[in-house]
């Protein structure tokens, strides 16, 4: 399996007019970078290609600042539907996608979909968020360094400049190539299409957690009541029950839901539900489970305990 590293740039609206938004490609794609390295992370190949805008003629003054471009230059490049079919041909087969962040493969997506283009999946699409992995490799899981500032941690040499499509990716590539191996695991999964059966759902478990994406639901109420979205199952038991709930599913801002079980080989495991929406005014849920000590369970019991409070409050303040 080879690794396609790729980067894009985007141009908008020149206008801060809301009319001259195209709803369907708020952000039309202008630069292709890619960088193709083997299963052994050694690069084989470049992609480099500038695309001939169709949507937005005028350049936004902050992206030609930042990739110092200009519509003259992009002028010269060919409509986005022949760069994408270059670029898939260059691609091959058996290969995945690595970016640096979860935003270019949505855009590519989009722009795909607006020239009708064939989509990359039916389903969630298997990626490698190289961003990710580096935070999971050097840092806390959590926190997202900048390009620029990962290469630096890593003193690597900085021998081209920052901010184009092809530069990019190749940084990015850079970082992949050093990466521990271990860490090469930890899939991230793009959700510009959802599964669009039950058999297509996503269930997968990495090192430390589980992580479950669900169909698209018409509202919150009717993902709230699907049995697959609330089930406390311990994911390393592979049972078919629920766990025993030690704190019943809650919410303190209605957009994020918490449950703790007990499994009794494993011990305390926090499930967390995410509502998240999709651009046709569904939602989908997006839910991660991990086992957790005795002192988190207690925080997240204080967070419960907030979280009742607070609706009592809301309640007093409409009864008045």
């Amino acid at each position: 399996m080879n690794y396609i590293i790729l980067d894009l740039e985007w141009n908008q609206s020149h206008s801060d007019d809301i009319e001259s938004i195209v709803k369907e490609i708020p952000f039309e794609i202008i630069d292709i970078g890619a960088i193709k390295l083997n299963q052994d992370r050694y690069m084989l190949d470049e992609f480099n290609q500038l695309v001939k805008p169709q949507v937005y003629t005028k350049m936004h003054y902050i992206t030609s600042k930042i990739i110092h471009l200009h519509m003259r230059d992009l002028m010269k490049g060919n409509p986005f539907p022949q760069v994408m079919k270059e670029f898939f041909n260059w691609c091959g087969e058996n290969y995945i996608f690595c970016t640096w962040g979860p935003s270019d493969l949505v855009e590519m997506q989009r722009n795909m979909r607006y020239y009708f283009m064939t989509p990359l999946c039916d389903k969630p699409l298997r990626y490698l968020d190289v961003q990710k992995l580096f935070s999971i490799a050097y840092e806390d899981h959590k926190s997202r360094r900048t390009l620029e500032s990962a290469i630096d941690f890593l003193k690597l040499p900085k021998d081209i400049p920052f901010h184009r499509a092809f530069s990019d990716a190749y940084y990015t590539a850079k970082i992949l190539s050093v990466l521990p191996e271990g860490v090469l695991s930890n899939y991230s999964y793009d959700t510009f299409i959802l599964p669009q059966s039950r058999n297509d759902e996503i269930y997968a478990t990495f090192e430390n957690y589980h992580k479950y994406i669900s169909v698209e639901f018409s509202d919150r109420r009717d993902a709230l009541n699907d049995r697959e979205v609330m089930s406390t199952r311990c994911y390393l038991c592979e049972g078919t029950r629920n766990l025993k709930r030690k704190i019943r599913w809650f919410s303190a801002n209605g957009r994020h839901y918490y449950s703790v079980s007990h499994c009794q080989i494993h011990g305390f495991m926090k499930s967390k539900i995410r509502i998240k929406k999709t651009p046709e005014q569904g939602i989908f849920v997006v839910k991660t489970a991990k086992f957790i000590d005795e002192s988190t369970y207690r925080e997240i019991c204080e967070k419960m305990d907030k979280a009742k409070e607070q609706s009592k409050l809301r309640t007093r303040y409409r009864e008045f």
